[in-house]
């Protein structure tokens, strides 16, 4: 199984911008595809961006499209997640997510259930 470690998150001004990155090791990270969620203090888990095993498809939560950036390295085990004009809304509890899938789709929207293994998770704290 895969093992996932975000890093990246912190304290950014309204209307800045923040790049996370979340590492692999484990499991072959291409046999992957990997996701982005996020949760708010006393809100549920929210569905952020997904991203195919290739990198070649991309799928994201009506509230980060035009905004959020998710890519991969393959070379590099490595997941980011650009976010750009942060609001205060964006404050929350950012997670990695792996799906093991056999072929080069992306779940739109990717769900929790399809999750074979989260990261611990990184803050994101946006300031008004």
């Amino acid at each position: 199984q895969v093992q996932l470690a975000e890093s990246g998150g912190g304290l950014v001004q309204a209307g800045g911008s923040l790049r996370l990155s979340c590492a692999a090791s484990g499991r072959t990270f291409g046999s992957y595809a990997m996701g982005w969620f996020r949760q708010a203090p006393g809100k549920e888990r929210e569905f952020v961006a997904a991203i195919s095993r290739s990198g070649y498809r991309t799928a994201y939560g009506d509230s980060v499209k035009g905004r959020f950036t998710i890519s991969r390295d393959n070379a590099k085990n490595t997941l980011y997640l650009q976010m750009n004009s942060l609001n205060s809304e964006d404050t929350a509890a950012y997670y990695c997510a792996a799906t093991l899938i056999i072929s080069d789709y992306v779940p739109a929207p990717l769900r929790s259930a399809q999750v074979d293994a989260w990261g611990q998770g990184t803050l994101v704290t946006v300031s008004s």
